[in-house]
């Protein structure tokens, strides 16, 4: 299924990142904010809760009673991206984690613990209410955290989530669940089965953006009907 590309504003990594590749200098070590691409090879799910986190021992450890995570993935592995639609209810608290964020794609099956693979923009706002995080990444990925002397997202690739996605888990982490708040495994879902928030399927954004063209277009046409009515002469005077 074609989907639409639409521009997404860059991050100051995404435009160090630019500017690396304008002087023939591939960005090694960051991965950059991009475009949603035409077309996606896999797209999966996870419904995160608090019941399946593990700590760093592998131990049980129950995140934030009542919390729940919805995250969806959709993966173009030719062209390395990874576009995420996050969204985080029930959560209180601000986001901790040893990682550059607190929010992550970690390589661990169901029981398991494992190192972060890819770290995204933790949902916002925080507060009482639902917190939401979209876009896309294009590796190579980065986590900030160390594994003997390297980077655990250095050398991952997308292709590997494909392979096997019941090994891969997403979850959050907060000041008072610093193992995780919640989290869930991947599932495989069907590509064009996919409606997300932010670049979510074409079909949808066009339906929407057309709805919107259409009412601009019907309250303009009003409101000119009502300035020439007022403008013309009354019969009666």
């Amino acid at each position: 299924m074609t989907k639409k590309t639409y521009a997404r504003p860059l991050t100051i990594g995404a435009l160090a990142g630019a500017a690396m590749l304008a002087v023939g200098v591939a960005p090694a070590h960051a991965e950059t904010e991009v475009a949603e691409p035409s077309e996606f090879t896999s797209a999966f799910t996870v419904m995160a809760t608090p019941d399946q986190v593990i700590n760093n021992d592998g131990v049980a450890t129950p995140g934030e009673s009542g919390a729940t995570g919805t995250f969806t993935f959709r993966i173009n592995s030719d062209e390395e991206i990874i576009c995420y639609d996050i969204r985080l209810e029930g959560v209180s608290g601000d986001y901790q984690s040893p990682a550059k964020t607190a929010t992550h794609i970690h390589e661990a099956a169901v029981g398991k613990q494992g190192p972060p693979r890819i770290a995204f923009p933790n949902p916002a706002p925080v507060g009482d209410g639902p917190r939401t995080s979209s876009g896309c990444l294009q590796g190579p990925f980065t986590t900030g955290v160390q594994a003997n002397g390297v980077d655990t997202g250095e050398g991952f690739s997308l292709a590997e989530i494909e392979a096997n996605p019941a090994g891969f888990t997403g979850d959050s982490h907060t000041t008072a669940f610093p193992a995780g708040v919640v989290r869930g495994q991947l599932s495989a879902i069907p590509v064009g089965g996919v409606d997300t928030g932010a670049g979510g399927s074409a079909g949808g954004q066009m339906d929407a953006v057309g709805l919107t063209a259409a009412a601009g277009v019907v309250g303009l046409s009003v409101a000119t009907a009502l300035l020439l009515n007022r403008r013309r002469p009354s019969a009666t005077r």
